[in-house]
């Protein structure tokens, strides 16, 4: 009996190249990520982990390459903000950012989006912060609050670019189970973190220097995650 095919992956890379300015940022990425599975990567500062997770996410577009996502959904969730913070938005404004890839920008919000924008506020534990600027926020709520923004898109592929660095134990804390209950949901999950706690639940580890793929750890499921299914 033959084997099986291997699965369609959710993202695939091929000879991805991204320059700024003449410099190489990232050169000759080849890349698979699993469906369903926490992929997370590593690497010291400048190795190209933003911008890879930029590329992916095709907010970046490469110099060469393509990045193909299959036809799946995507929500990108940066460091910092993509919304200005002296604009008079509120964290629940923010949060409804997420929903645009269904309904498109500024148009109506139907019941689904504000039930998807209420759970996301109540999974980060911001639901008391909806009404509020999000300019006045402390760097770890808003860290939480532009996570509740990925989250509200319900996107198949979830990217997340340090989604717990620079937080207090329980921000952080209340960010990992977000992304365990999107990889229970059936998300494909992809995070740059330099969080120990993050990548011993990882799926696949792949590290980065200077642009390339130097490692790529073979995709498992844990055993605590093969329980939950």
């Amino acid at each position: 009996m033959p084997p099986s095919p291997a699965p369609t992956p959710a993202l695939r890379a091929r000879a991805l190249r991204v320059t700024f300015s003449g410099t190489v940022a990232l050169d000759a990425v080849d890349l698979d990520v699993p469906r369903g599975a926490l992929t997370v990567v590593v690497g010291a500062n400048g190795a190209g982990k933003s911008t890879l997770l930029e590329a992916l996410a095709g907010s970046r577009a490469p110099t060469s390459g393509d990045v193909d996502a299959h036809g799946l959904s995507r929500s990108f969730v940066p460091q910092r903000a993509a919304v200005g913070e002296h604009l008079p938005l509120t964290v629940r404004d923010v949060v409804s950012v997420g929903t645009w890839g269904r309904t498109g920008p500024f148009r109506p919000m139907g019941r689904t989006d504000h039930a998807a924008v209420d759970e996301a506020l109540r999974r980060l534990d911001i639901a008391a912060l909806a009404r509020r600027p999000f300019g006045i926020l402390s760097g770890g709520q808003r860290q939480r609050a532009l996570l509740a923004q990925g989250l509200a898109r319900r996107a198949d592929i979830l990217l997340l670019d340090e989604p717990t660095t620079g937080l207090d134990a329980a921000s952080a804390a209340l960010n990992r189970a977000a992304i365990a209950d999107e990889l229970r949901r059936g998300a494909t999950v992809v995070c740059v973190s330099h969080d120990e706690r993050l990548i011993a639940t990882a799926d696949r580890v792949v590290a980065l220097a200077d642009g390339r793929v130097v490692g790529d750890g073979e995709a498992r499921v844990s055993r605590e995650r093969a329980r939950a299914r």
